[in-house]
């Protein structure tokens, strides 16, 4: 059978029998009640609710068990969405006034708010649709009686497919057995793509038509990486991924073995590698797979978790749980970069036609100065127990930069008076995310601690591309000699000012960019945690002076073609010319 095609969305190969997932399709039809009928109804809707509360409640538990507190959050949100005023009011009003039956009510009432969900321009909220999905035909269910999927029992070497996994079904799971996740739907940013990352399980999402070209007890493999997939191999290709996986099990084994050892170069060039995490799990994550330290702390999830703004306190507890957990390795805080394609289920944004272009991240922040100084606050009083700093994201303008250090110091007044400790020259660095702050990079420099270049936003400010855009996709690269000429003069500008330049865009984790970031002069990778060790041997199988040549001829190319021959060799065994055999490779193993 030809192999499938899907997105990598967490590394390894996988290799197991099918249990495919094939969602029972509940038809529930329009069935008019009378008068008399409407009290029943409301009452069958009322407790189906309550046993969908409790069953959420023990998925919460068993997943808060399993991954911690934050990544069970989820089902939280899950069961604010069933106490939801507007969608419980939707639904009694279909059975009173519209007289339909209760299981009706509420399967029309979720499709409405996942179309809802599903028309904006948003990838983030088009996949929150599933959430809603979720919970909605949990309560149909039950409304009807229906067992819930339980995927708590497994076979040993289970490659799970289905046309999309619901946070409940991955929760549930008997992940022991599990070797693998492929879905029809889904994207990098889906529930399926973040937990199997979390769990270090291959996944591949995205792959559509691989329902139809699998059975139940079918021999399925794949890379999660490369995103290919095959059913039913032969012997030859059979043998051939197993020969994969030894291979990548033995590379995962020697890439533990850099975990303590320094992203230093054969001619002694050393940078920092660190993570990029959002909660207290993925900072042992960081830990374990050897970053020196956490780059970015993405803190709009834990605004997502809450059902109101998080106060001070509850802040300054999750941020010291990171602190303490990374003993005495540093951390950036990012303030609230909220907006764009992140939305908040408590409060609603204006309605604006360019949201990425919009009240968003420190420009929402400078006008909400109570909830911003709430922040500031609980990160401030943070670094009093470890090497804490604040970054600051989407700075366009000094006047900005200088209004949020200006209330940064109204907080450090505010806590002195309250005789709080805290680190009292704490560093405050900003964001590099959209030509503005390219172009003033030189005047930025002169007042800013840091740099943190973002990949990620700063690649489709520059080349006016939406990232979350299917059709324009291939327009959005951060290989574009535009986007390396602006990563230059920022870190050029930082190192004439004696300051110091990470990256935490995808950029930073993408194997194929080291070299030519190493060479530009980058100080600080900062990635997703999983992506550090092979970042780190290829640090430390390079050659600075190399490293330059790459990065000078780089920067000469004026086409994406034409970097990508530089930075991507046609043919393995003609790797850049910085880049040395393991074999050769003696790196020092002290700083």
């Amino acid at each position: 059978m030809p192999a499938l095609k899907g997105t990598g969305a967490s590394p390894g190969i996988a290799i197991g029998k099918a249990l495919v997932i094939r969602e029972e399709i509940i038809t529930v039809d329009r069935i008019e009640i009378a008068e008399e009928d409407v009290k029943d109804a409301l009452k069958s809707f009322e407790e189906a609710t309550s046993i969908s509360l409790r069953q959420l409640e023990l998925v919460r538990e068993k997943t808060s068990a399993k991954l911690g507190k934050e990544k069970a959050a989820i089902f939280k949100a899950h069961q604010d969405i069933l106490l939801d005023p507007a969608l419980r009011d939707s639904v009694k009003s279909k059975i009173k006034d519209g007289r339909v039956c209760a299981a009706f009510a509420v399967q029309a009432t979720f499709d409405e708010f996942c179309a809802m969900f599903e028309g904006v321009d948003n990838e983030y909220l088009k996949e929150r649709a599933a959430d809603v999905r979720d919970v909605g035909r949990r309560v149909v269910r039950n409304i009807l009686g229906k067992k819930v999927i339980d995927l708590s029992a497994l076979p040993p070497s289970s490659v799970i497919i289905a046309k999309d996994l619901m946070p409940s079904d991955t929760a549930m799971m008997d992940l022991d057995n599990v070797s693998g996740f492929i879905t029809d739907a889904g994207g990098r940013t889906s529930h399926t793509s973040i937990m199997a990352r979390s769990l270090e399980i291959p996944a591949v999402v995205g792959a559509v038509g691989v329902l139809d070209a699998a059975r139940d007890g079918s021999l399925a493999v794949f890379d999660g990486r490369e995103g290919e997939i095959v059913i039913d191999p032969s012997e030859d290709l059979l043998l051939e991924y197993i020969a994969k996986r030894d291979d990548y099990v033995r590379e995962r084994e020697k890439l533990e073995a850099l975990r303590l050892l320094p992203a230093v170069t054969r001619d002694g060039k050393e940078v920092r590698l660190c993570a990029n995490v959002g909660n207290e799990a993925d900072a042992e994550s960081a830990l374990k797979h050897g970053a020196e330290g956490i780059g970015l702390y993405r803190t709009e999830f834990l605004y997502m978790q809450w059902n109101a703004f998080p106060s001070e306190d509850q802040q300054f507890a999750a941020y010291k749980a990171v602190c303490d957990k990374m003993a005495g390795h540093g951390i950036i805080i990012r303030t609230l970069d909220i907006g764009g394609d992140k939305d908040l289920p408590y409060f609603k944004f204006p309605p604006e036609l360019n949201p990425f272009l919009g009240w968003r991240a420190v420009r929402m922040c400078l006008d909400k100065e109570d909830l911003f100084k709430a922040q500031l606050k609980a990160i401030i009083r943070t670094s009093a127990f470890g090497k804490v700093r604040i970054m600051l994201p989407m700075i366009i303008s000094l006047e900005e930069f200088r209004k949020a250090k200006s209330l940064i110091a109204e907080c450090k007044n505010e806590l002195k008076e309250a005789k709080i400790d805290f680190d009292k020259s704490i560093k405050v660095g900003m964001m590099v995310e959209t030509p503005a702050a390219v172009l003033m990079a030189e005047e930025f420099a002169n007042e800013v601690d840091f740099f943190s270049i973002g990949t990620n936003d700063l690649t489709q400010y520059i080349l006016a591309v939406d990232r979350t855009n299917k059709n324009i996709a291939h327009l959005y690269n951060p290989f574009h000699p535009a986007v390396l000429r602006a990563i230059k003069k920022v870190i050029d500008a930082a190192h004439k000012a004696g300051k110091w330049t990470s990256m935490c865009g995808e950029l930073a984790g993408d194997e194929s960019a080291v070299l030519l970031l190493l060479g530009l002069g980058l100080d600080e990778f900062s990635m997703s945690s999983i992506s550090v060790p092979v970042v780190k041997k290829i640090i430390r199988n390079a050659d600075y002076k190399c490293a330059l040549k790459i990065a000078e001829a780089a920067l000469k190319a004026d086409t994406v073609e034409a970097v990508r021959k530089i930075t991507h060799p046609e043919k393995p065994e003609s790797p850049p010319i910085c880049a040395l055999p393991e074999a050769e490779a003696e790196p020092p193993t002290t700083k």
